[in-house]
């Protein structure tokens, strides 16, 4: 139960650890989604949260939602406003070259028969920007900090996998899927309120990481 995956709760927002392999929106196929979830996150109001924005299936970690609709627009103004810090952990399948820097690599989408829908490098696509920093090598593959400046979908998964050459371990799309499932985790998230108390919220790396748990 998500419920006990708060990580920050008050009268206009919410913060939960969302596992891995529970998608946002429902799947087409109707099987289980956060929105299944979503009476037990009420806390006492009649509606239910909405999510701000979104984390990929395989994704875990801090997902916002808004409790009210008022608030709703507010944080999703924010988002589009670059307001949002967003500071992620991944475990990379090998080492990428150097220590951290920035990563200036604009994306677009591309859809094939054979390959289906992806995001690609394009230099006519939207402008996306992540700094990244290493943090430890165990066993051939790296841990890494990605912290975004922008926002795009699979930013960091098609940033690791074509702008550092390095994909994220277990990345279905970008790199090989395995079966512990993609190493990509949203570890924190920072939204600054005008006369509010600033929503704070850190997720710890789950089981999956393994050995690069122990930092």
């Amino acid at each position: 139960m998500l419920v006990n995956n708060v990580l920050f709760l008050d009268g206009e927002a919410l913060v939960i650890d969302k596992p891995a392999g529970l998608p946002v929106d429902r799947p087409r196929d109707g099987s289980l989604s956060l929105e299944n979830q979503l009476d037990s996150l009420k806390f006492g109001f009649r509606r239910w949260p909405l999510a701000v924005h979104r984390l990929d299936r395989d994704t875990s970690g801090c997902l916002l939602l808004s409790r009210n609709p008022k608030a709703h627009a507010r944080l999703q103004q924010a988002f589009e406003q670059g307001l949002v810090g967003k500071r992620y952990l991944a475990v990379l399948d090998g080492v990428p070259v150097g220590d951290g820097g920035t990563i200036d690599l604009a994306l677009g989408k591309t859809s094939t028969r054979e390959d289906g829908w992806r995001i690609v490098p394009d230099k006519g696509g939207k402008a996306a920007r992540t700094d990244w920093r290493l943090l430890k090598i165990f066993e051939g593959r790296a841990l890494v900090e990605f912290v975004p400046a922008t926002g795009r979908t699979h930013q960091i998964r098609v940033h690791a996998a074509s702008g550092l050459g390095v994909p994220v371990v277990g990345d279905p799309v970008y790199g090989n899927a395995d079966i512990g499932g993609m190493l990509l985790h949203a570890a924190e998230l920072t939204v600054s309120r005008e006369g509010k108390e600033t929503i704070a919220a850190k997720a710890p790396l789950p089981d999956r990481f393994g050995s690069f748990r122990e930092g």
